[in-house]
C-alpha cells in the first residue's frame, strides 16, 4: 500500500475538529498527526512537524484561514472546510485541491480526500523504449523496436537493425540485462533476437529480414514455445 498521507485538521469550532476527526479516523490512507484551534497554532505546529495535507476552516480568530495560506511559504496542500460559500473563487485561485462546505457529510468528505489521495500518488514512471550503446567515440541511441537481434563477438556485441550495423564494446550477457526479457529471446549462445522481427523459422533457423539466426538444439523447445508455436 502507498504510504499514508499525513494531515493536520485546524479549525476554531470543538464540533468540527471533532466531526473531521472521525472522517479521517475511518479512512485507511490518511494519518491524523495534529488538530490546532486556529491558525497560530498551525503556525506553530508545522515549524515542528511538517504535514502532506490541511484540512483549514477559513473563518477563524486572529489570522483567517486564507491568509494564513497566502502569507506561508511553500505551505502543505489544502482542502478548506468551511460554511461560507463566498470565498470559493478565492479558494482555487490558492490551488488548493478542495472546497468543503459545512455541514460536510463523510460521502462529500470521502470525495475530496480521494482527490489528495490522486494527487499524492507518484506519476509512472514513463517505460523506457530505447538504449544507449557507445560506439567509438559516440553513443547511439536505438530503439528496442528498431533492433532485429544483436551477435556476440568475443569481447564486442553487433547490434543490426534494418539499415545499419552499431559495434559496442559489451558481453551479450550485458546487453540482455539491458534489453525488455518479453521482447528478445535467446535461440542460441552468441545471439539475442526480437521476437516481434522473427519473420519465418525453417528447421533451426529463424529468418529476419535478409538475415538468418541459428537456433541451438538446446533452446530450440523454448524458442518455438516462445514465438507461440504448438504442435
Amino acid at each position: 500500500m502507498p504510504r499514508k498521507i499525513t494531515c493536520i485538521i485546524t479549525d476554531d469550532e470543538p464540533m468540527a475538529r471533532k466531526g473531521l476527526q472521525g472522517y479521517v479516523e475511518k479512512i485507511d490512507f490518511l494519518q491524523l498527526t495534529g488538530v490546532c484551534e486556529d491558525a497560530l497554532q498551525l503556525n506553530t505546529l508545522l515549524k515542528q512537524q511538517p504535514a502532506d495535507l490541511l484540512f483549514l476552516d477559513i473563518e477563524m480568530p486572529y489570522i483567517t484561514g486564507i491568509d494564513f495560506l497566502q502569507q506561508t511559504p511553500h505551505p502543505p496542500k489544502v482542502i478548506f472546510t468551511t460554511a461560507y460559500e463566498q470565498y470559493a473563487i478565492r479558494g482555487y485561485e490558492l490551488d488548493v485541491l478542495d472546497y468543503l462546505l459545512k455541514p460536510i457529510s463523510f460521502e462529500r468528505f470521502l470525495k475530496a480526500a480521494n482527490k489528495a489521495f490522486d494527487y499524492f500518488q507518484p506519476a509512472p514512471a514513463a517505460e523506457q523504449t530505447y538504449i544507449f550503446v557507445k560506439t567509438d567515440t559516440r553513443l547511439e541511441k536505438i530503439s528496442f523496436a528498431d533492433i532485429l537481434f544483436a551477435e556476440a563477438m568475443e569481447n564486442y556485441v553487433a547490434i543490426y537493425t534494418a539499415d545499419k550495423k552499431f559495434i559496442t564494446h559489451s558481453t551479450l550477457k550485458g546487453m540482455q540485462e539491458s534489453l525488455p526479457a518479453a521482447m528478445f529471446i535467446q535461440p542460441h549462445k552468441s545471439y539475442l533476437v526480437n521476437m516481434n522481427a522473427i519473420g519465418a523459422v525453417e528447421g533451426n533457423i529463424l529468418h529476419i529480414g535478409k538475415y538468418q539466426v541459428p537456433i541451438s538444439k538446446y533452446q530450440k523447445e523454448e524458442v518455438m514455445e516462445r514465438i507461440g508455436y504448438r504442435k
